[in-house]
């Protein structure tokens, strides 16, 4: 039986015009944990939010996946930033669950922009943190969404990444009454910005695929396995956990070249960008002594001992850190999964807002 965690439930997603925003809002909306009684998409890209809007609209005929009464004021769409505590607080005082997807997560634009990422990735989580304590708002629970580069990080990003998870863990001590918790995973697939919809960009135009190092592995997932893990946190989770999804990893070169096929397309090496790393890690060696199995998934309990329960209750199957070096596919199997998600032709990554959300 699904736990209907969220029926009734008034819910705010920061970000929610993202790659991950989109499926979020989209399976939320489908009812899986019970019928929210308003979802609020809260972004500052006004664009985004229009065509979110107009698209949601235009399937007011009642589909499989989607059926409601008097949609508009079951889907709200509100201007703010995270950045800003004011639009941050107004958009809370609504709220009884919130999922925090707003982030700046292009490595390189972390790289030549830090503290743009340290206003958006840092300041943003203390802005929700801050409005619950300072003004008691009933928020239930707040769902901070991470990234593996935020273990053993060397990026901006994954440094701000890795605050924002010690700031909303440690909320739990300041918000007694709300329940702060994490989850972190690897690559989307073809979500915005990703190296899918690269690599098809440069294998349309004929070539060459640049990759940066012949080493480089990556977790992969696919935008709903990313929202599975956030609805385990929200339906399973405790004070202070981090859920870990057990994502499958591929080198990027096996990825380029079973994009290429048999067309006469080049490949080279360009270098590591700023920032990157050649592996990733989604539990580090000293995480590991605190991570237990929870059905499909890794959880590392909370660094505070206060937010954690008797150890010795827990059994902890990791030896070592959890890294894409790691369990590396084939490439018959990387061939596979791309298939699954319909992948691998031309073009199958620019979608328009309608077929992400099939």
């Amino acid at each position: 039986m699904i736990d209907k965690v969220l029926e009734d439930k008034r819910v705010l997603v920061t970000g929610g015009t993202g790659s991950l925003g989109k499926v979020l809002i989209h399976r939320l909306l489908s009812g899986e944990l019970g019928q929210p009684q308003k979802i609020i998409v809260f972004s500052r890209d006004e664009a985004k939010q229009h065509a979110m809007r107009v698209a949601y609209q235009q399937k007011r005929a009642a589909t499989d996946e989607i059926i409601y009464h008097n949609f508009e004021q079951l889907l709200e769409f509100r201007i703010g930033d995270v950045r800003d505590f004011h639009s941050i607080a107004a958009a809370l005082r609504d709220a009884d669950v919130v999922f925090n997807a707003a982030a700046l997560k292009q490595v390189p634009t972390c790289e030549y922009f830090p503290y743009q990422a340290v206003l958006t990735n840092i300041m943003g989580p203390e802005n929700i943190v801050c409005a619950i304590q300072e003004h008691q708002l009933p928020v239930e629970t707040v769902v901070g969404i991470s990234t593996d580069k935020a273990c053993k990080a060397v990026n901006v990003m994954g440094m701000t990444k890795a605050i924002q998870e010690r700031i909303f863990i440690q909320a739990n001590m300041r918000c007694p009454s709300t329940r702060f918790l994490c989850v972190r995973y690897g690559n989307v697939l073809a979500s915005r910005g990703s190296v899918i919809p690269l690599f098809h960009e440069q294998i349309k135009n004929g070539g060459p695929v640049t990759i940066t190092t012949s080493e480089m592995t990556r977790f992969l997932l696919s935008l709903n396995q990313a929202v599975d893990v956030i609805f385990a946190a929200v339906c399973e989770g405790s004070r202070g956990e981090t859920y870990i999804p057990r994502a499958p990893a591929a080198r990027m070169v096996d990825l380029a070249a079973v994009l290429i096929g048999d067309r006469p397309i080049e490949t080279i090496i360009t270098g590591i960008r700023p920032g990157e790393k050649v592996h990733e890690i989604l539990v580090s060696e000293e995480e590991c002594h605190r991570t237990i199995e929870r059905g499909i998934y890794y959880v590392i309990l909370p660094i505070l001992p206060e937010l954690r329960e008797d150890a010795e209750t827990h059994v902890y199957p990791l030896q070592d850190e959890f890294s894409s070096a790691q369990n590396v596919m084939t490439c018959s199997a990387l061939e596979s999964l791309l298939r699954q998600y319909d992948l691998m032709r031309d073009g199958a990554t620019n979608q328009t807002t309608e077929e992400l959300l099939r």
